[in-house]
């Protein structure tokens, strides 16, 4: 047995750094007394199916089809935003802004505290240098021009959303990370000070400074190595401060129970919402722009309040959709239930309570257009607070106005 001992070892040896280590110790103990752990893995709200139907070679037919493979990436060059370490300085006046940095990295400044969700600064979203998906824009600004950061989120430990080079970046700062269960032995890996960790179970917060952070439940799944042994959660996270209430939902599926974090928790002054890289292969561990939105009212009580920003799409090629379908499908299902939606560009700052947020469907500009041409694109004229109008319209009324004959939307206010 000494042997096998050996080999077992050598073969961890050469492993990645990027695989990261599996929980052991106290940990282990810990993630074995969670309501959520049975069986010897962490369980989802509800089943989900976590790896893809039908055969490997089923997809990779799709994949790697030659007709499709064009509208799965931009034409020409993203737009990114020219972010500038200036623009993130100054206070935000309602004492919320947001910053989607693309896929679904994203800096929230909320109540005078800077939180940083998923934040993945890497060429590629794999445990490689030299192969798996590469960025389809540049990251907008150095990880170092965003100044200092109060506390570092994670949703799983994906590669799209644990980046080894970035996390590495960030462990000689003094910011905290706020992980689901077991995601620290990964950090801990790579030289993250434990004293630095918040390491919370579902329905678990923890306070930073004058902030609250809860994970809160999703449907997905984890897993780095080989082995996959899920024994890390995965979670939406809900952030909390004096004045402002934001969520964001990491890597999930549509399930029932947004409508319980939304009663617990909500409603939000924005949604972050997982909208992209969905496909019929996988439709119980990743959401549809028309799930997204649905996602959104349950957590804002069925009414459309406040703002949904899409999130994971337009970075990296994941899916088999075309690149634009997330943003095309997120304005329609907005306009369908009368909802407002931001819509920046990567790096561009807004404040979700402001009298209007971005809202041009940028990607048009440097995409392969669809047979037929680009559909009107329609904007929701929403308050930014919810008025006496929200409370008493269903959702779907109230919609708002096109610039006619351009497929652009008008500029209006929020009011």
């Amino acid at each position: 047995m000494t042997g096998f001992r050996t080999l077992s070892s050598g073969l961890r040896a050469l492993q990645p750094a990027a695989f990261g280590a599996d929980p052991g110790g106290e940990r282990m103990e810990r993630i074995r007394r969670s309501p959520n752990f049975a069986d010897g893995v962490f369980q989802n709200p509800v089943s989900a199916r976590t790896r893809p139907d039908g055969s490997m070679l089923e997809f990779a037919k799709v994949f790697f089809r030659k007709e499709e493979r064009a509208h799965r990436a931009p034409a020409g060059t993203v737009p990114v935003y020219p972010t500038t370490l200036a623009d993130l300085a100054k206070p935000a006046v309602s004492g919320l802004r947001i910053t989607w940095m693309g896929h679904s990295s994203v800096l929230a400044e909320i109540d005078g505290h800077r939180v940083l969700f998923d934040p993945v600064w890497g060429e590629r979203c794999s445990p490689f240098n030299f192969v798996g998906p590469k960025r389809l824009h540049p990251v907008p600004l150095p990880l170092a021009a965003l100044g200092p950061v109060d506390v570092v989120v994670i949703s799983h430990d994906h590669y799209d959303h644990l980046d080894l080079p970035t996390i590495k970046a960030l462990a000689d700062t003094d910011t905290v990370f706020a992980v689901p269960l077991g995601v620290g032995a990964h950090l801990e890996h790579w030289g993250v000070s434990p004293d630095r960790l918040r390491e919370l179970d579902w329905n678990e917060s923890t306070k930073v400074g004058g902030i609250s952070l809860t994970a809160t439940p999703a449907r997905h799944f984890c897993g780095r190595g080989l082995r996959n042994t899920q024994h890390t959660l995965w979670a939406s996270w809900v952030v909390t401060g004096d004045e402002h209430r934001i969520y964001h939902s990491g890597d999930t599926g549509y399930f029932e129970g947004f409508k319980d974090i939304g009663a617990e928790h909500g409603p939000f002054d924005i949604t972050m919402i997982q909208i992209g890289a969905y496909s019929e292969f996988w439709p119980d561990i990743h959401m549809t722009p028309e799930e997204g939105m649905r996602t959104h009212l349950d957590l804002q009580g069925g009414r459309p309040t406040g703002v949904m920003l899409p999130i994971h799409w337009a970075t990296f090629n994941l899916a088999t959709h075309p690149w634009v379908e997330p943003g095309e499908g997120t304005m329609a299902a907005a306009h369908a239930v009368g909802a407002r939606v931001a819509l920046p560009r990567p790096g561009q700052p807004f404040e979700p309570t402001a009298e209007t947020v971005p809202s041009e469907p940028w990607w048009r500009g440097v995409a392969v257009p669809p047979k037929g041409g680009w559909p009107a694109a329609q904007v929701v004229r929403a308050s930014t607070t919810e008025s006496a109008e929200a409370r008493n319209t269903p959702a779907g009324a109230g919609l708002g106005d096109t610039a006619e004959g351009t497929g652009a939307p008008e500029t209006v206010s929020a009011g």
